[in-house]
């Protein structure tokens, strides 16, 4: 059976997940915002999803704004913050240059059609951003800060802790994109951000719904970038998709039950999938960094990533670059701002797992980078 390392990407399912959106299909036909009987058990069940996630960030329920996923959140927090900031002539935000699209893309736009400056910030070359670096761009007029927490590419851990204690006072705001890492790092629930933006599908909900969570008793400013019922206290219109919300909220209940036992699987994977590589020459992208778990980012010298993904296919699955952007070839802009050649770039692929994903034989994959590399297999 093909192995999967790919859950960056998207995870799969998990069970608890499953059999809550099954349940809510079947039982629960109604609409959240309907005053019936099966719109008030629908919405019972998106209540407590609401109250699963909140705690897990430290917030309140009513600050959770369910949404279709982490990119409509990281959009609402940004271009829904911009509308308030034109009105108060603060145009300057700040942003890391490792940030993932949903991040990037709506920040261009402000630039291209809005007028508003944006400095970028590089990482060093072991893919974390310096939080000095950050702050030096800080300005009387800077209305956002923006700093993903985890890299979905390297899976290095960003000093977004020591961002958010160093705005305190200061009256830019601060966002963060926890995509990768919420369930997975604790230290969430004590961040002290504005805005998180978070994920179901990639710790084993469901694809497409996500949420932004206010994480301060003064909310953001944020105005509404969706029109329509005015659901979700007016900042997210749109009927609640009550199953996709409860599969969210049994598997963040789930992972945050055994994150413990998670964690440890996840790096014992981790030490085990090092081990297979030993024969061929690698490098690992911010081994020195805190990094997430599950994650290995590995440039092999000469091996077209592209080349040995498909060649890869049939017996294990993995990325050749951010899973966001495999539509369009090319080299990784996180590789880039590290610093990393275009040519090395385009040698690079993701690894990445689960709990359960135990200890996989990839021998046919390093078999196949020593015959792309013309390598004596006898050896």
């Amino acid at each position: 059976m093909p192995v999967y390392l790919d859950f960056n990407a998207s995870a799969p399912i998990r069970k608890v997940a499953l059999d809550a959106m099954v349940e809510a299909w079947r039982d629960t036909p109604g609409n959240a915002a309907s005053p019936h009987l099966f719109g008030q058990r629908a919405l019972m069940r998106v209540e407590g999803a609401r109250r699963t996630i909140a705690a897990a960030l430290g917030a309140a329920p009513r600050d959770v704004i369910f949404t279709s996923g982490a990119t409509e959140a990281d959009n609402l927090a940004i271009l829904g913050l911009a509308r308030w900031g034109e009105a108060q002539g603060r145009r300057h935000i700040i942003a890391s240059a490792i940030e993932h699209p949903a991040v990037l893309e709506p920040l261009r736009y402000l630039q291209r059609e809005r007028g508003f400056e944006v400095d970028i910030v590089p990482p060093q070359p072991n893919g974390v951003v310096r939080a000095q670096d950050m702050l030096a761009h800080l300005r009387e007029d800077t209305l956002l800060v923006t700093l993903m927490h985890a890299n979905n590419e390297t899976g290095a851990l960003q000093p977004v802790q020591e961002i958010a204690r160093a705005l305190d006072g200061h009256p830019a705001y601060f966002h963060v994109d926890a995509a990768q890492s919420f369930t997975k790092d604790l230290s969430l629930q004590t961040l002290g951000a504005d805005t998180v933006a978070v994920t179901a599908h990639k710790l084993g909900g469901p694809i497409g719904v996500g949420a932004l969570v206010f994480t301060k008793k003064q909310r953001a400013p944020i105005q509404p970038i969706v029109f329509g019922g005015g659901q979700e206290g007016g900042l997210r219109s749109g009927t609640l998709p009550t199953p996709l919300i409860a599969g969210f909220g049994a598997a963040v209940e789930e992972a945050l039950a055994h994150h413990e036992a998670e964690v440890a699987a996840m790096a014992d994977t981790g030490k085990w999938l090092l081990e297979q590589f030993k024969p061929v020459e690698h490098r690992v992208f911010s081994q020195d960094a805190p990094r997430l778990p599950n994650t290995l980012y590995l440039h092999f010298p000469g091996v077209s990533s592209t080349v040995l993904t498909r060649m890869m296919s049939g017996t294990c699955s993995f990325a050749s670059g951010s899973a966001c952007s495999s539509l369009h070839w090319g080299a990784s802009h996180v590789l880039l701002a590290m610093g990393v050649s275009q040519e090395d770039a385009l040698c690079v692929v993701r690894l990445s797992w689960g709990a359960h994903t135990g200890r996989p034989d990839l021998s046919a994959m390093v078999d196949a980078i020593r015959e792309m590399r013309g390598e004596d297999m006898g050896g």
